[in-house]
This record gives C-alpha cells, sequence and structure tokens, in this order.
C-alpha cells in the first residue's frame, strides 16, 4: 500500500519534532512528476552512505546536526541551514546528533524535459 503524499496546496507541517525525534521515521511528503520532498529523520550516528540522484536537490537542516559529504566538500549543516547538490553529485549524509532534513529533489530538469518534446 502506497503511502499518501500531500497534494499541491496540501499545507505540510515542518516544525520541528522536538521530544518526537526520536521515535519519528523518514516520511515522503510530497511527489510529483518533477519534484520529491522528503523528510528525512537520523538517530545520532546513522546516515546514508554515498548515493546520487539525476536531479538536483537541497538539503535543509530542519532541527539537529547532520554532515553532508561530496568528494569535494564536506557540509555541516545546523538548524536553519541549507545546502545544494547538482544532480548526478555523489554525497552521503550522516547525524551527529538526532536529526530531521527536508530534503528536495528535482526529479526531471528541464533538459530533460526539452528532450520530450517535438
Amino acid at each position: 500500500m502506497a503511502l499518501p503524499h500531500a497534494q499541491p496546496l496540501d499545507i505540510i507541517d515542518l516544525r520541528p519534532l522536538g521530544a518526537g525525534l526520536p521515535g519519528a521515521v523518514t516520511t515522503s511528503l510530497l511527489k510529483t512528476p518533477s519534484l520529491q520532498l522528503m523528510r528525512l529523520v537520523l538517530p545520532a550516528g546513522q546516515g546514508l552512505p554515498e548515493h546520487s540522484v539525476p536531479g538536483s536537490i537541497t538539503v535543509l537542516c530542519l532541527e539537529g546536526e547532520a554532515v553532508v559529504t561530496t568528494p569535494s566538500r564536506r557540509c555541516a549543516l545546523g538548524a536553519g541551514r541549507l545546502v545544494v547538490l547538482e544532480g548526478g553529485e555523489p554525497h552521503s549524509v550522516q547525524a551527529v546528533t538526532d536529526a530531521s532534513l527536508l530534503v528536495t529533489v528535482l526529479l526531471h530538469t528541464s533538459s530533460t524535459l526539452n528532450e520530450n518534446k517535438p
């Protein structure tokens, strides 16, 4: 059974989870043909191994502390800090403390859309 996603113009609550953070899980918030929003929840010391996605992404730290690492840079994120990665950029994410992150993924770039036009 697929999880329900928000629809355009639905209000999505991104307030800090606070005391609920340790029991929270990662959720996909919105998915359209061109965009996906996920709330990534990572316990301290946990993370995502190096990977890449075709589209550009943003990672916004909502609470806690996390590190986004690429082959050329290490970006320390605390609450309210955001990093942008180009599509295809290898990266990993590691939580320093329990952390909640808003990840935005551009699923289709304009060049991909233009390739499908006659």
